[in-house]
């Protein structure tokens, strides 16, 4: 999973990005992708109030990358429907996946009026955080006043994130710890507290927490990449080509796994 999927991967835990979500479709050739388009496109014109169609469209856009597309369909839908907050969903994800983070967070609000649902709130305080907004605070709060576990889990997340995108990294590895304390399954949070010993200087610390994270889940691609930076730091070039390896075969399309391995690699 690339390193910008930071935010993107606890988003997908709530069903958040087009693209990871279907990843392993198969691929449709450029060529049938215009076919559908167009038939889309036609069946539209014969029934405009299908909503299933319309989100075909999306779908079919965001699976091609065409994100600004997919964006001015949502629009137009939205138009017809402003209360349908699943297409507030659905914009909110396409303009973080184009880049545009405002947005998103423009949509995610729009969606949470609608619908107080605690897994808009917990995307909300995500980008909230990301962004360095205090009102990700706010949203931790909230989610802590549930009576879901997962979502005290997810709160001391975005507290932990909130103060590691503000530069107190020192201060966010506690809420990292929280949250493995209540869930020591939840990836991420080992993830994001490697990170900020790697940024502290603590690279046997980083080491350690990511040694912890592999064994929990042997397949976990960050943990790997995270841990050939780190034996760099610590001058183990052999042992960090390896972990590139190991990253990559768990997920090939890792490109800055690639090109870590291709620099110590001399290619």
């Amino acid at each position: 999973m690339p390193i910008k999927c930071i935010i993107l991967s606890l988003l997908i835990s709530i069903g958040f990005l087009y693209s990871c979500k279907t990843k392993d479709k198969v691929k449709v050739q450029p060529s049938d992708k215009a076919s559908q388009e167009q038939t889309l496109k036609d069946s539209i014109n014969k029934y405009p109030d299908s909503l299933a169609l319309w989100e075909s469209l999306i779908e079919l856009y965001s699976d091609s990358g065409n994100y600004k597309k997919a964006i001015e369909i949502t629009g137009v839908v939205l138009k017809k429907d402003s209360s349908n907050v699943d297409l507030w969903d659905t914009q909110a994800r396409l303009y973080y996946e184009d880049g545009d983070t405002l947005s998103a967070i423009k949509a995610y609000e729009q969606a949470l009026k609608i619908f107080p649902m605690p897994d808009y709130m917990v995307s909300l305080g995500t980008l909230y955080a990301q962004t360095k907004n205090p009102k990700a605070l706010a949203m931790a709060d909230a989610l802590q006043k549930t009576n879901d576990v997962k979502m005290h889990v997810d709160a001391s997340f975005i507290e932990g994130l909130y103060n590691e995108f503000l530069g107190q990294k020192a201060k966010a590895i506690p809420f990292f710890d929280k949250c493995i304390q209540l869930d020591y399954t939840y990836m991420y949070a080992y993830r994001e507290k490697a990170i900020c010993y790697y940024d502290l200087g603590k690279y046997n610390d980083a080491l350690t927490i990511l040694t912890k994270a592999i064994t929990v889940e042997n397949s976990f691609d960050e943990g790997y990449y995270w841990m050939g930076k780190v034996l760099e730091k610590l001058n183990r070039k052999d042992e960090a080509i390896q972990n590139y390896q190991l990253a990559l075969m768990y997920d090939k399309d890792f490109t800055e796994a690639r090109e870590a391995l291709n620099r110590l690699q001399g290619k």
